[in-house]
């Protein structure tokens, strides 16, 4: 995903919701998501997520139920989301949460059809 550059689509309102689980972002170019604490610590941008190249990825199985606790600005081009499994290693930039939100319902279907072909089943939400 690419870098912040002068045109990137910047949050002008993140919130969360802690009850449903959901982070809300309005972008400036009137984008407005809603992704789950689960997708954003699955697709977390850290090298314990992602690892150091392609093919390194570590497969994130039962956050189901994870939250943030914490989300902190870094400078103005990123904030740092830390999760209640005290993963707390992953900034998220402003282009890569963008990203996100653009892509969300083909990453989710990639990281559950990742799930299937390890075999591992979700746990249903309640």
């Amino acid at each position: 995903m690419s870098g912040l550059t002068p045109n990137s689509p910047r949050p002008i309102d993140i919130k969360l919701h802690q009850s449903s689980r959901l982070l809300e972002i309005k972008f400036d170019n009137g984008t407005e998501c809603m992704l789950s604490c689960e997708f954003l610590r699955v697709y977390s941008p850290s090298a314990e997520v992602r690892g150091h190249g392609v093919g390194q990825e570590v497969l994130q199985v039962g956050k189901e139920d994870v939250n943030i606790t914490a989300i902190q600005p870094v400078g103005n081009y990123a904030v740092k989301l830390v999760f209640s499994d005290d993963h707390d290693t992953g900034l998220y930039s402003w282009d890569y949460l963008y990203a996100l939100a653009r892509d969300y319902e083909s990453l989710w279907l990639e990281y559950l059809g990742k799930l299937s072909v390890a075999g591992v089943k979700r746990k249903a939400q309640v």
